[in-house]
């Protein structure tokens, strides 16, 4: 039976007197991008450090390709890749210069290293870029330099530290893309804050929520989570407010201010299309009508919950 390639057993770490993770046990057995999803302080950079091999655990074992890391650590890394959340570049290097230094620490036969920078230049898009200085290069492309630092070595595991942060909307999606092309020959890890990075980059989640695993699987089977159970509309008709709480499946209805409202329902499915057929009848003047997607916390709160009844 094939190792997975990632895999946590029981993992504890305590800083003096608090627990940052406690008792967390997962396998990544396939390949993918698996973002570790996470507010601030829920243990994900513990975690993310653990399995780089940059801290010793409390208590418990992880195994890269089934090579402990507490017993064979260099194997270990061997294997992995890491982009920390800042790209540990020297910016006074050319990206040639600083690459084929990378190749040297990984370990690559120098008569080997040039063909490995050309790979990765490509892989990345900046072989036109090769002799410029880093310090030059704007925040997208030195986030490319970090991937391609990264993957110089072939691994089995790459693992990005919130791979976009401070990116724009152009280079997010460059980014995304890239590491989309790199999930297609080894496993990623992609470590973020915000839910919809992962919705939009992953294959699988696993979900952090005050140092405990809340939720592992699919994007698929989180979605449910994540759907909308609020409505958020606009209607010219006071009245329209009392009428609306009169609707099977609805809730409770929030008066936003002005002539906007918020109207929880147990069910979001059909209930936009019965709203509007409800204005239409009863004259409520309906301007805008919208779908509120559940929050971060709201499905925190919900999956601590569901954990805590297991």
């Amino acid at each position: 039976m094939k190792q997975p390639i990632v895999k946590a057993v029981q993992l504890s770490h305590r800083y003096t007197a608090q627990w940052a993770i406690r008792d967390i046990d997962f396998e990544i057995p396939v390949r993918g991008i698996y973002g570790l999803l996470g507010s601030n302080g829920s243990g994900k950079s513990t975690m993310m450090n653990i399995l780089c091999g940059v801290l010793k655990p409390t208590k418990g074992d992880v195994f890269i390709n089934g090579v402990d890391i507490r017993k064979d650590a260099i194997a270990a890394k061997g294997l992995m890749g890491f982009l920390p959340q800042r790209p540990p570049l020297h910016i006074d290097l050319t990206i040639d210069e600083f690459l084929t230094h990378c190749a040297g620490l990984r370990l690559i036969p120098r008569k080997e290293q040039a063909n490995a920078v050309n790979k990765v230049l490509e892989k990345c898009g900046i072989t036109h870029f090769r002799k410029r200085l880093i310090r030059n290069l704007s925040g997208g492309y030195q986030q490319r330099v970090g991937i391609a630092q990264a993957i110089i070595h072939n691994p089995e595991l790459v693992v990005l530290d919130e791979p976009t942060n401070g990116l724009d909307p152009n280079q997010i999606v460059e980014i995304r893309n890239l590491i989309k092309e790199i999930a297609e020959e080894r496993t990623v890890i992609l470590s973020t804050h915000m839910l919809s990075e992962v919705q939009a980059a992953c294959n699988y989640i696993l979900m952090l929520a005050d140092g405990r695993v809340v939720f592992s699987g699919s994007v698929d089977e989180f979605d449910r989570y994540a759907a909308p159970g609020t409505i958020l509309l606009t209607m010219l008709e006071p009245r329209g407010a009392e009428e609306l709480k009169r609707i099977p499946n609805v809730v409770a209805v929030e008066t936003l201010g002005g002539s906007r409202y918020r109207v929880k329902v147990d069910s979001v499915d059909d209930m936009l299309e019965k709203i509007i057929d409800q204005s239409v009848h009863n004259g409520w003047r309906l301007k805008e009508i919208n779908a509120e997607k559940n929050s971060m916390d709201t499905i925190f709160a919900e999956l601590s919950k569901k954990q805590s009844r297991s």
